[in-house]
Parts: structure tokens; sequence; C-alpha cells
């Protein structure tokens, strides 16, 4: 029987073939297969994606999705703006727009940015885009030919692994500690890389709660990363889209701040407003900004006009930061509740990341547990998580899995938290004893 994501009706349990279905979309044999491209065959399941579709079965707590809260915002409201848009501006709104953006969005991104300390930037260098996601692959698309190297944290967000394979890149991981990247461990990567003749083209980072483990990196190590990569002729891509949901409301100053020739900065509304209106942008260095604009333009043409005018109004006449104030609330009261569950359900042997802000919190699990084939037994329990080996290149099993605590009312995450337990704990016991034969 060949299993897919789309076979797993809501009623039914999950088989022990769905797991591998869940990274890897199986497909029936087909004369037109032949036709697909060597790059096409790099191009994964999202992993992510399928634990959405399997976590809207009734009764389940799901842990899976970082998804912002979005009831909190005032959506009738919204709602009229977005009327008023299209009556009063309709023919500027719903026909084609520039490539690059509208000049009025571009202009209040820079005031976004300044908040969390780029002060320097220039609307005539910011892309919009399709969200983040597109900026990921326009820079891929840009900067990388097949069997080039893109340096990765160790984890690393899925939706930029699937993008860098798809490219037919060879992506390599540079561990992290609890103060995220670690300098030395990436100068020498950097350094037997080189040696193997390897020509590394950026380092692809989240470092602000990172996704999945919740991970920021510490203030002292950002512009040491900075300089060694551009000592190695190496740029940086800074991924930021939760910097703002630090819960302390004192964001850390981006890597681009001090350094605008050689970080790209990738920002993004999905985190801070509404991911549905799929805008983000790309703050590019000047000197690489018309190859970006080109490559950007040519994927999507023009960025919707209508979703950009919505985001400019609720910049404009929305209190926004006062929102953004109202979520780092409530993710970290969310968060705390997370932290506690753990503390009380969670049996030996786990440990777990402590985020100051975003979404994850990223639980390791003893050595010698693999957390892929535990989701099938989580959703029996009534559960639904993101097994750890989705967010790493290498092949293999992993100890460790991601929980979000972004759009679960703390009862809620209590209660999932206490469902899951029993699952690892029976899972650590059956290791230990399987180790002991």
């Amino acid at each position: 029987m060949t299993v897919t994501h789309e076979t797993l009706d809501a009623g039914a349990t999950l088989p022990a073939e769905a797991i591998d279905a869940i990274e890897r979309a199986a497909t029936a044999a087909h004369p037109h297969e032949e036709l697909f491209s060597a790059r096409a065959a790099n191009i994964k399941q999202s992993a992510v994606r399928d634990v959405f579709d399997i976590s809207m079965r009734p009764g389940l707590v799901s842990l899976a999705g970082g998804n912002p809260y979005l009831q909190s915002l005032p959506l009738e409201k919204l709602g009229q703006t977005a009327a008023r848009i299209i009556a009063e501006e309709g023919m500027t709104a719903l026909q084609y727009g520039g490539g690059q953006g509208t000049e009025e969005l571009r202009a209040q991104i820079c005031d976004i940015m300044a908040a969390e300390g780029i002060t320097n930037a220039s609307p005539e260098n910011i892309v919009i885009t399709a969200g983040s996601q597109s900026a990921q692959d326009v820079a891929t698309k840009v900067f990388c030919n097949p069997g080039d190297v893109v340096l990765v944290e160790n984890p690393t967000y899925v939706g930029a692994l699937n993008t860098f394979e798809a490219y037919q890149v060879q992506v390599e991981p540079v561990e992290m500690d609890d103060d995220g990247l670690v300098p030395e461990l990436l100068e020498a990567r950097i350094a037997a890389l080189q040696s193997e003749g390897k020509n590394i083209k950026f380092l692809y980072t989240i470092p602000n709660f990172n996704n999945p483990s919740g991970i920021t990196l510490a203030q002292e190590r950002r512009q040491r990363i900075v300089d060694i990569c551009r000592e190695a002729n190496i740029i940086v891509l800074e991924d930021n889209p939760y910097g703002l949901l630090r819960f302390d409301g004192h964001p850390i100053a981006p890597m681009r701040a001090a350094n605008p020739d050689d970080v790209i900065y990738l920002g993004s509304f999905s985190k801070i407003f509404a991911p549905g209106l799929r805008i983000g942008w790309a703050l590019v260095p000047a000197h690489l900004q018309r190859r970006f604009y080109l490559a950007s333009e040519a994927v999507t043409l023009c960025p919707p006009p209508l979703n950009q005018m919505l985001v400019s109004a609720y910049l404009r006449d929305y209190d926004w930061q006062g929102q953004i104030d109202t979520y780092r609330t409530l993710y970290s009261e969310r968060c705390e509740a997370l932290l506690s569950a753990l503390d009380e359900y969670m049996p030996a042997g786990l440990s777990w990341t402590r985020p100051a802000g975003g979404f994850f919190v990223w639980v390791t699990l003893p050595e010698g547990v693999d957390t892929y084939p535990l989701l099938g037994k989580a959703i029996d329990a009534g559960v639904v998580f993101i097994p750890g080996a989705a967010f790493s290149p290498a092949d293999g099993p992993s100890n460790k899995l991601r929980l979000a605590f972004s759009a679960v009312p703390p009862d809620t995450i209590a209660e999932g938290v206490r469902r899951l337990a029993p699952v690892l704990a029976e899972a650590i016991k059956a290791t230990n004893e399987g180790a002991a034969q």
C-alpha cells in the first residue's frame, strides 16, 4: 500500500507507512515522471505542511503549527479597510503594480526595521516579496549554482531547507549552543570546506528565536559571525521574522544594522501581522539590489498591490506597535504555560530550550530515541508535534522535536503536554531496555 498524507482521513489511525510519507510524498508511476528535471527530484513534501493537514483531526491538540494568534487582530475594522481600498482605490489595488513593491510600503518598512536597530536603510534597497520564503528562493537562485554550498544553523527552518535542496546546493549545518551559532565552529567549517575546494555562497541564519529551537544568537557573537563570513567572502542571509516578538520588548540589533554591505536582511509581516497576505521583504546591499530585484520580478512579476495597500493602511491607521505589545504579552504567557507543563509532566532524561521570544520550544530526548515514529503514537494520544529530523539537512533519525505555543491557549497547551508525556516516557523506556539487551 502506498500511503501519502492525502489518504489519511480524519478518523484514521496513522499507519506506520505514513511516517515516511510525512517527509516525502509518494507518487504513482506515470510516463510523465521521466519529464521531470533533476531539480524537481530534490523538491520534497514539507513535513510541517503534512503535519498541519493531519492536525485538523477533531480533538487533537496541535503543538505543531507556528501560527500567529490572529484572533487578537481588529478583524472587523480590517475588513472595512479592505472594502474601502477596493471601493475607492480599486483601479490601483486590483491592477498590476511595480515589481519592487509600493514606495509607501517600502518607506514604512524602514520605520519597522528602525524599531529593531536598522536605522540606515533606504527604501530603494528594499524588494517586497511573497513572504520571506520567496526571498530565500530568490537569494538561492541569484547566488547558487548546483553543487555550491550554503551554510545553515543546525537545526534550521524546514522551508529554507526545501528551497536550498530544490536548487541542488550542498547544505552544510553548523552547530549551535544555548547562545546560538558558535563562531569557532563556523570558522572551522568554512576552512574545512574551502580546503576541499567547495564554493560557499552564503550563511542562512535565523538569529532571533530560531525556528525550530527558539534559541537566540547572543549579541556579542553577532559581529564576529559577520566578520568571519566577510573574511571568507560569504554573504550573510539574516532571516528575522520574530525579532520584534521578544517578550521583554527590547529587541537585539540585527546583524544587518552595522553591516549594510555584507548582510541581506529578510523580514516578514507573517508573524507581526497576517501570514495570509504573503508580504515580506528583503533589504539588499546596494551593489546587489538590481540582480536580486530582477530575479524576484521574474518569478512574481509584482507583489500584489491590494495586499500591500492593506498592510500600508494597517501600519498607517492602526496601532501596529500596540498590537505587537499584545502579541508579546500573549506569547510570553503561552510560552510560560508550555515550560511549566514540561516541568510538571515530562519524564526524566529530557531537556528543552527556554526561549526569550518567538513561537517555539525545542525538546531533546535521550540518545537513541527517534521522534519520527513517535508521531503516530502521539496522534493516537491526541496531540501533534513536529519531529526534529525535518529541521536538519542530514538524513537519519533525530532525538528532538519541536513544540509550538503561539496559537494554543495555556490550558490547552498543558493538556497537550500531559497527553504527550506518556508517549515519550514509553519510548525512553523501550530504548533503555533495548540498549540493555
